[in-house]
């Protein structure tokens, strides 16, 4: 009895095991650390077998020749310099020691390039080496003059000044920031904050290419698992038009930062989960909370780092995403109510294919079907971009596409977000024009859901002329380069954007899963107009004999025929809560947006049909709207503040069950955030001038 005793005590008394603690790889906790079935790898075998034939991987050839054209582009900056150095009157021994260092960053420093992208390269120079004359005229000139160089295309009015180019092939993005030090060393540590003293917001910019890249591999739980699922995201997006940071998509920084918040709460996942995970979360997120992959820093350098509680700007982000190195910044500020409506249709449909390929009723295949663009839209804008040669229009339809994001913004600024647009990140040229050309297009459709007054109008005209006074500014014009704007209905489209012997549809198609979103939107809105009207309009023998191309449709305006849009003032409350990764404060922000317009060529876009289409990959709803709101459930009022939880729960034991397991109650505290937007456009008569289609695009519903 005694022994028995003295055992209890003894195991009594012994402390209990310790759970091993969970490791945090982000903000938060993962949401589980469960790892993957014999199902999950199946499907992930499956998956890089179907990435691997779709031909995402270069081959061993292709990576050494890489790797030999950035040795050659090291050896020419180092040149570069030291002849700037022997120029400036330095020392011999300073001659000898000059050098800038080039690095890597983006999709080639992550490790998730393919066959033909370009290779995003930052080259380092010392403190006395510009980047206005030393490196967009002495670099540029040296380049040019080089045989293997071709398509240089200088951008130095970019956010982030860049030189592109292809160099025997291989397509180069050239980056330069000078650090204050006369001379770079060869082994630079670029994760210092040390190279940001003295440096200019350009230089800060560049500097956090790499130093974003390497922070995201560090962060990540596993590095292969995180490339692979970012590989096949890209492939998606660039699939259904969404990968294209310029236009207002995901850029390659965006989605890798996606890709990896989502690697880091389910850190023991592959592939085939973190793909299916990455719908799940990013279709329930509560934008415009933040992602993040660690907590904001702030240095005693004093640059600004994205906090909408002191930045008015902040506060009118739609979509952050918030970059991991110091000073952390919003990587998708390009992102605008209409493309965030865009993304949000496309995520839900990525994430409807994932459940039904987690069921086995489809194949991966189904995931990277392309968008059907033009067949999404009854309306499109045709922005046509011409050039004396190929090595302008090269040129002049970089800027002109750099502008498109703000054409967008001014019709929505102008609208009041009534009137949704779509930029399409291709180009498409017209092979049959002998002349230097290519174009843009934009789907135009009235906000879902909208209840508009009979025969009320969208005069966007005074932002087209908007926007081609800003594309005119371009510091490199030549003689030549000219832009047209066009509004064009589906049944107009030219034949060059459409597959051979396609034949334009009497209605865009429509999936089994949105039928019921077209249904629903056919019993809300109704042509005002008679059957009699809608008959004549259609045998108006003009309109059947309309040609594709569009610039020969264009009619002369002169000064009586136009009209001065009023000044455009909109007020509009934002409200949005749910799931967040930091403690953000209740904030409220007035942003000012104001435009003036003096360009002398005007578009008018104002009444006919445009209506809600809903296409292949496209779902309905309210998203989109220039409130800000991607989901229906996180718009509740026009208050300006909002105190809800989301109901997701964690469950991720019973593998058999499709996307059961959710977002964490840490990643939902309440926040409210509220925004009141204020805009105004102003449009001068008398400046309208030259020649361009009047369309009137009327757009009435019925309750």
């Amino acid at each position: 009895m005694d022994s028995e005793m003295v055992s209890s005590e003894g195991l009594s008394g012994s402390p209990p095991p310790v759970a091993a603690p969970v490791k945090q790889y982000g903000v938060t906790k993962p949401i589980s650390m469960a790892g993957p079935t014999e199902a999950d790898r199946q499907r992930s075998r499956e998956l890089e077998k179907f990435l691997v034939e779709a031909g995402l991987y270069e081959s061993d050839e292709e990576t050494a020749k890489r790797e030999e054209v950035l040795g050659r582009i090291q050896e020419i900056v180092t040149d570069w310099v030291k002849q700037l150095t022997r120029l400036r009157g330095y020392t011999d021994q300073m001659v000898e020691d000059a050098k800038a260092v080039i690095l890597t960053f983006g999709s080639y420093r992550l490790g998730v390039h393919g066959p033909g992208s370009d290779v995003d390269t930052l080259c380092v120079g010392p403190s006395y080496v510009n980047r206005e004359e030393d490196f967009f005229f002495v670099l540029h000139n040296i380049l040019a003059e080089r045989e293997e160089v071709t398509e240089l295309q200088p951008v130095p009015d970019a956010h982030v000044p860049v030189m592109k180019f292809k160099f025997d092939g291989i397509s180069i993005d050239l980056l330069y920031a000078s650090i204050s030090l006369l001379v770079v060393p060869q082994d630079l540590d670029i994760s210092d904050v040390s190279v940001f003293y003295n440096a200019d917001e350009s230089t800060v910019q560049s500097l956090n290419g790499r130093r974003v890249a390497d922070q995201i591999l560090k962060l990540v739980p596993n590095v292969e698992h995180f490339r692979t699922t970012l590989r096949c995201l890209k492939f998606w997006a660039k699939r259904r038009g969404v990968y294209s940071n310029v236009t207002g998509f995901l850029g390659g920084v965006s989605l890798a930062l996606l890709v990896a918040r989502v690697c880091q709460l389910y850190p023991n996942a592959v592939p085939s989960m973190l793909v299916s995970r990455f719908f799940r979360i990013h279709t329930q997120w509560r934008w415009p909370n933040p992602i993040m992959l660690c907590a904001i820093e702030e240095d005693e350098l004093g640059f600004s780092v994205w906090d909408p509680r002191k930045s008015p700007r902040d506060r009118t982000h739609l979509m952050p995403i918030i970059t991991p190195a110091y000073p952390c910044m919003n990587s998708s500020y390009n992102v605008s109510a209409s493309t965030l409506r865009v993304m949000m249709e496309q995520l839900k449909y990525g994430n409807n294919i994932c459940e039904e390929i987690q069921l086995k009723k489809v194949k991966w295949s189904a995931l990277f079907e392309p968008y059907l663009f033009f067949e999404s839209y009854k309306n499109y804008l045709q922005v046509d971009v011409i050039a004396a040669d190929a090595d302008d229009l090269l040129a002049w339809k970089g800027w002109v596409e750099s502008r498109l994001r703000q054409l967008t913004l001014m019709i929505e600024r102008v609208t009041y977000g009534k009137l949704q647009c779509h930029p399409y990140p291709h180009e498409y040229v017209d092979a049959s024009k002998p002349c230097a050309c290519c174009a843009f297009f934009m789907g135009l459709q009235r906000k879902q859901g909208e209840i508009v007054q009979e025969g009320q109008q969208f005069d966007i005209r005074g932002s087209v002329d908007e926007f081609r006074h800003s594309v005119s500014m371009y510091m490199f014009w030549k003689p030549g380069m000219e832009i047209h704007v066009s509004h064009i209905r589906r049944k107009q489209l030219p034949a060059y954007v459409l597959p051979d012997g396609y034949k334009h549809p009497r209605n865009p198609r429509v999936t089994s899963h949105h039928q019921s979103d077209k249904l629903s939107h056919n019993n809300r809105i109704a042509c005002t107009e008679s059957g009699v009207k809608c008959l004549k309009r259609k045998k108006d023998p003009e309109r059947e004999n309309s040609e594709h191309h569009m610039p020969e449709k264009r009619q002369n305006l002169d000064s009586s025929e136009s009209v001065s849009p009023e000044i455009i003032s909109c007020e509009l409350s934002r409200m949005s809560s749910g799931c967040s990764t930091s403690d953000l404060d209740e904030m409220n922000g007035v942003a000012e947006g104001n435009a003036s317009s003096n360009s002398s060529v005007i578009s008018s876009c104002s009444n006919e049909d445009i209506g809600n289409e809903s296409s292949e990959g496209s779902n309905g709803g309210d998203n989109g709207s220039m409130e800000g709101s991607t989901n229906p459930a996180s718009s509740q009022s026009d208050s300006c503040e909002a105190d809800s939880k989301s109901s997701l729960e964690v469950e991720h034991a019973d593998h058999s069950r499709v996307f059961e397991d959710g977002l964490q109650k840490e990643l939902e505290p309440n926040a409210a955030v509220g925004v009141v937007l204020k805009s105004m456009n102003e449009v001068d008569s008398e400046t309208v001038r030259n020649t361009v289609i009047r369309s009137r695009l009327n757009l009435t519903s019925t309750a």
